[in-house]
């Protein structure tokens, strides 16, 4: 199998672009065979459309990770970009695929890219697919918990919009800035929309300030209904401040950054502090207080 290229011209030490090419096709739609035998005819790994995406990025956009481990393996430039700025590892990212994230990292894929303001980060399509090991994995292998993006700011925001629970305790637990704004906005305005309560009593946890005003003058409990579980849950945290306790965990956290989960881990302390201090004691300080408020009549 030949592959012919339209409007074939050399771009810089990539390759050749061209239209869509069967390697691309082929590698889209998970065709294995048929990916190693034209990658065995001589077709370019690099070969990439006039819109700069490769075959790579149609590999992962669908989590096809043989045809991927057959790219790279070929030679397949690991963090070419599309000419919106995305790499692989966004792509791979978006679709949710663990293996496909895995194998990049193992090529040397960025986890922090540079990015156009088009592009939302590898960290940010995770989050906003919602895959949990994923967005461990990009944070265990570097990925910056407050890469900021023009349309969802940082993480947090993107991954409480969503209303991805798990996602928003990892990325607490690996230090990201629970106060971090876009527009004075937080990440607990996006979980009172949601009307997310255990979304809300989680960032209350970490520390999100129940009192802040976005950039129209609205806190959060103003995106909730009255007498709502989710208002009726900010209303009582507003009425009552957090304990000392609470505090001072809080306060050592944030204290000690996104280092906080690996310096406690070898603190010579006992086993109930360690599991306070890493947040694996629910329920909440308030939530036996709250649970009366919020359980149907």
């Amino acid at each position: 199998m030949e592959v012919t290229a339209a409007r074939r011209a050399f771009l810089c030490d990539i390759g050749f672009w061209a239209d869509r090419t069967a390697l691309h096709e082929a590698a889209f739609h998970g065709r294995v065979l048929q990916l190693k035998q034209l990658i065995e005819s001589a077709a370019s790994v690099n070969t990439v459309t006039v819109d700069n995406i490769t075959p790579l990025h149609e590999a992962c956009t669908q989590g096809h990770v043989m045809c991927a481990q057959l790219l790279l393996e070929a030679g397949a430039q690991v963090d070419v970009q599309t000419i919106h700025g995305s790499t692989p590892l966004c792509h791979a990212c978006a679709s949710g695929s663990l293996e496909c994230v895995e194998l990049l990292l193992e090529y040397g894929a960025k986890a922090n890219p540079t990015l156009t303001a088009l592009t939302a980060s590898p960290l940010h399509e995770a989050c906003i697919r919602g895959n949990v090991d994923v967005v461990r994995l990009m944070i265990a292998s570097g990925a910056q918990l407050e890469a900021y993006d023009v349309h969802f700011g940082p993480p947090l925001h993107i991954t409480c919009a969503k209303g991805h629970m798990g996602c928003v305790r990892e990325l607490l637990v690996a230090g990201a800035d629970v106060n971090s704004g876009k527009f004075h906005e937080t990440a607990l305005h996006h979980a009172a929309r949601a009307h997310a309560v255990d979304m809300i009593e989680l960032l209350v946890e970490f520390g999100a300030y129940v009192h802040a005003s976005d950039n129209l003058g609205r806190k959060p409990v103003d995106y909730t209904a009255p007498a709502s579980p989710s208002h009726t849950c900010l209303k009582l945290y507003q009425s009552n401040p957090l304990s000392l306790q609470q505090l001072c965990r809080i306060t050592v956290r944030r204290s000690l950054g996104t280092r906080a989960s690996e310096v406690i881990g070898q603190m010579n302390i006992s086993h109930r502090i360690h599991s306070f201090l890493q947040y694996c004691d629910r329920p909440t300080p308030l939530q036996s207080d709250t649970s009366a408020f919020l359980q149907p009549a």
